[in-house]
């Protein structure tokens, strides 16, 4: 059963508030600092909060419009819960609290031109020699890669095992020699994503995450949380407005397709709120969330793309022509049904594991 939501006068809302009057715009390292970031880990860097402690978080600092991961979101949503679950000590002692800060940014480093939603099948080369592991091959759609400090790495060690059995996972420092980011511009007219080479690159061997050949399995955790994080903080993966702020936008208009969409939005925002309060209960239990995230990743990606379509079509003709902010989130949300796992991708997934349908 969900949790309710805790009470305005509950001890960890009363705590966050105070936190926020005393800094009413704290920088990522002062919400470190509150462990506030991750509340979930456990200390140093978190709080191991429960359900309800989660909740209460979310509560306020969505009232004051603070998203505390969106510093570094692949580092804070992705990388950093890996590293918590498989990295050694010394990893965890290392990057996890510049991690937290934004101190040091992150991107990821898995999908190939070849191997895109069937990234078993990757090719990208690390081969040991002594204490390094040399690198060779491409990555594609690799967002930021080209302002990361670091990025999580999939590549192939065992190049005759079987193919979900011979992936390693890295940490990859991104100013190692051999290392080419190229952006690639995007309709938007932004770069958000590049393609990354690499050339005999050397990553030192202490930068391995978990055993050799065991990539696949922390790569399926990495996906589990980039489907969590990127379902949830607003209908652009965060970068954009929510479904709250679209029904505003059309707010007191007569059409009457406007409105139907603009209720259906508000009915499937309820309903991914749910979602996301039932993710939060597991994560707190200690239970694996990632099929409720691809369930809720399959939805509110559905749900953007629908909120952006409304929204650009309240500009009538005008939207043929305009270059505005608008016009930029509606072709923005393209990516959506494609990023962190296609909707086919996600839909089969589902009907394999939570329905008991055949692959």
């Amino acid at each position: 059963m969900d949790a309710a939501l805790p009470g305005e006068h509950h001890p960890v809302r009363v705590g966050v508030r105070a936190f926020l009057d005393e800094h009413p715009e704290p920088d990522a390292a002062l919400l470190a600092d509150a462990r506030l970031v991750a509340p979930a880990w456990p200390e140093p860097w978190g709080r191991s909060a429960d359900t309800d402690e989660l909740l209460a978080i979310e509560l306020e600092l969505n009232a004051v419009g603070i998203d505390p991961i969106a510093h570094n979101p692949i580092g804070i949503g992705w990388a950093g819960p890996t590293i918590l679950a498989a990295g050694t000590d010394e990893q965890r002692a290392r990057y996890l609290a510049p991690l937290l800060t934004g101190e040091e940014t992150w991107c990821q480093l898995f999908s190939e031109p070849g191997a895109g939603s069937d990234l078993a099948s990757l090719t990208t080369s690390a081969s040991r020699d002594g204490d390094v592991y040399v690198v060779n091959g491409q990555k594609v759609w690799n967002t930021w890669a080209d302002r990361a400090d670091f990025g999580i790495l999939l590549a192939r060690t065992e190049p005759e095992a079987p193919r979900h059995r011979g992936i390693s996972y890295f940490i990859c420092p991104m100013d190692l020699d051999g290392i080419e980011v190229r952006p690639i511009r995007q309709m938007t007219g932004e770069s958000t994503f590049c393609e990354v080479f690499f050339t005999d690159v050397a990553i030192p061997a202490d930068c391995l995450v978990g055993e050799e050949g065991s990539g696949w399995m922390l790569a399926r955790m990495t996906l589990g949380n980039e489907r969590m994080t990127l379902s949830t903080g607003g209908v652009l993966w965060g970068n954009g407005p929510t479904a709250h702020d679209i029904v505003d936008r059309v707010r007191g208009s007569d059409d009457r397709y406007v409105i139907d969409r603009a209720v259906r939005l508000h009915e499937e925002s309820f309903v991914l709120d749910r979602l996301s309060r039932r993710i939060l209960t597991e994560v707190a239990q200690g239970r694996d969330p990632a099929l409720l995230a691809a369930i809720r990743k399959y939805l509110a990606d559905q749900h953007g793309q629908a909120a952006m379509e409304l929204a650009h079509a309240t500009l009538g003709v005008d939207g043929m022509l305009d270059v505005g902010e608008t016009t930029r989130e509606y072709l923005y949300s393209r990516a959506l049904t494609i990023g962190g796992g296609t909707t086919q991708v996600l839909a089969d997934l589902i009907a394999e594991r939570a329905l008991g349908l055949p692959r």
